[in-house]
């Protein structure tokens, strides 16, 4: 399985090009999972569910099973949160896992950069940042620019530089 990483800061745009650049994929054939890291809190199941009260009531972790899909909910408690290759593991086998955010982790990636978020570009101190998708120009960078709307180009791009 290839993965390629979409990073930025936040605001910048990252699940809005993530979700165009799935539907190109697939139009081209691709299978294709995403891993999206969040410093939020978040909730999949609603406070009314079965599976919401099982883990209120202390289970480790709770699966939710229909004929359509499934969902494991892991609580982390008093653990660490795990490492990206370790989440990669848990994952079906797909032509391409693109993952949003782990923006300073160790794999190849593009940067959203937009100047009006207000942040440094990561690919000036990032050497895994290998293309940047912009709004704008971004003078600084020493790895090829596209523009945000270009998601042929940069679905051309992550196929070439996986090998896909």
């Amino acid at each position: 399985m290839k993965v390629f990483g979409i990073a930025g800061w936040s605001g910048s745009g990252k699940t809005t090009l993530i979700v165009r650049l799935l539907a190109e994929l697939r139009g081209r054939g691709l299978s294709v999972s995403t891993i999206k890291h969040t410093h939020h809190l978040f909730q999949i199941d609603a406070s009314d569910h079965e599976s919401r009260a099982f883990r209120d009531c202390g289970a480790y972790e709770a699966m939710v099973v229909s004929p359509r899909g499934w969902a494991l909910i892991h609580e982390l408690r008093d653990e660490q949160e795990p490492d990206l290759r370790a989440m990669i593991d848990t994952l079906a086998e797909v032509d391409l896992l693109l993952v949003e955010g782990f923006k300073f982790h160790p794999h190849d990636k593009l940067e959203i950069y937009r100047a009006a978020v207000g942040k440094p570009l990561l690919c000036v101190s990032d050497p895994h940042v290998v293309a940047v998708a912009s709004d704008g120009a971004v003078p600084d960078a020493r790895v090829p620019v596209f523009h945000l709307d270009d998601v042929a180009g940069i679905a051309d791009f992550i196929r070439r530089h996986t090998g896909l």
